[in-house]
């Protein structure tokens, strides 16, 4: 059932990163156990349970941590786990007398992670945020958008996502691996500035060397250049290409049939607006699927933009199973992929408290 079959982790129900980390974790065969609120919270997800995807592949218990009776509850299922998942503003735990230092008196082999925007301390770290003020503190956002435009928000993808839930998510494993070896527990501080501004690590390094030009739509990878970006097609529909390395971007434009056309030399940024008008002109003659049958396969480094229905249509997609269904949803399937202890969806999205008495039983845990 995946490669943390066997671990137990405790959950306190949150928005945005801690549920997307506690989904990858339940993916990969975590016993992951949701402590839900008992009444209904405002936390960012449908009101229909089936459609909460991020919730899904794990159970839930219902607790009114206000209720001492109910808290005693929690510290019993954390006695009992290997991790556990909180993402309050700090000092919160703290006050429900759940912070870390009682839980590992409590537990001591207990990794607890903790997934915060601004960090555990700091001017910012009781300011409320969401993912677009942490990218922009720590340069990120500054370097997305066009060159004349205002930066675009990336979705929540590099704050939430990439610099929150999947930094947890390795923090807690790296946790977990060294607790197996000396038989102590320890703190995981996952802030999302600190994540997001390690995943553009390359660019304070191009920033130091001159590589990277410090404004938007400038560079190789931020839309700057004429080989690297997303044109629009005859029919309204959009293609990338990525053609950085020199034997690609060769290919590309003999595939375009504009070998020669283009004057300047391809690292020249000079020349990159001219290149780039002349491209965009040229993709506009052909729809999206004429370009596929062109360019799709080949060493160009294409892609069709497709929207999330299309996606789950595509024959790659389809061949590899990256789509997959649970309780008439289509989804993405558990990434990445094991050879042996292969990850599985558990369960679809559960309701708050489904499965109180259920996971007390098998826990062992008394009201």
């Amino acid at each position: 059932m995946g490669p943390l079959e066997g671990i137990k982790i405790v959950e306190f129900a949150g928005i945005g990163p801690g549920p997307f980390c506690c989904m990858l974790l339940a993916d990969m065969g975590a016993d992951v156990v949701r402590i839900d609120r008992t009444e209904a919270a405002d936390l960012g997800t449908p009101t229909e349970a089936r459609f909460a995807l991020l919730t899904r592949g794990r159970r839930s218990i219902a607790l009114d941590l206000k209720k001492p009776e109910d808290v005693k509850v929690a510290k019993a299922l954390v006695a009992k786990a290997d991790a556990l998942v909180e993402g309050f503003r700090p000092g919160v735990m703290e006050r429900l007398g759940l912070g870390p230092d009682e839980m590992l008196k409590l537990n001591p082999k207990l990794v607890y992670g903790r997934m915060t925007g601004w960090g555990q301390e700091g001017p910012l770290a009781q300011a409320a945020g969401h993912d677009i003020n942490y990218i922009s503190l720590v340069g990120a956002l500054n370097a997305i958008g066009p060159k004349n435009g205002p930066p675009v928000p990336p979705l929540n993808l590099v704050g939430d996502f990439g610099g929150g839930a999947l930094y947890l998510a390795f923090g807690l494993a790296c946790g977990l691996l060294e607790a197996k070896k000396s038989g102590k527990g320890q703190v995981v501080d996952a802030a999302m500035v600190d994540g997001a501004a390690s995943l553009i690590t390359g660019v304070f390094g191009g920033t130091a060397s001159g590589a990277w030009v410090n404004a938007r739509g400038s560079n190789f990878v931020d839309g700057g250049a004429h080989f690297y970006g997303a044109y629009e097609t005859k029919d309204g529909k959009y293609i990338s290409i990525a053609s950085i390395e020199v034997r690609f971007y060769e290919e590309l434009l003999e595939r375009l049939g504009i070998k020669g056309e283009i004057k300047t030399k391809q690292r020249d940024r000079a020349g990159w607006d001219a290149a780039k008008e002349k491209l965009t002109a040229l993709f506009k003659t052909k729809t999206r699927d004429e370009w596929c049958k062109v360019l799709e396969g080949t060493d160009v480094c294409f892609a069709p933009v497709l929207d999330p229905h299309e996606a789950m249509q595509h024959p790659h997609n389809k061949a590899r199973g990256t789509f997959i269904e649970v309780d008439g949803i289509v989804q993405p399937g558990p990434a990445p992929r094991f050879s042996r202890t292969k990850p599985v969806v558990r369960s679809p999205p559960s309701r708050p408290g489904q499965h109180t008495e259920e996971v007390l039983s098998s826990w062992g845990v008394s009201r």
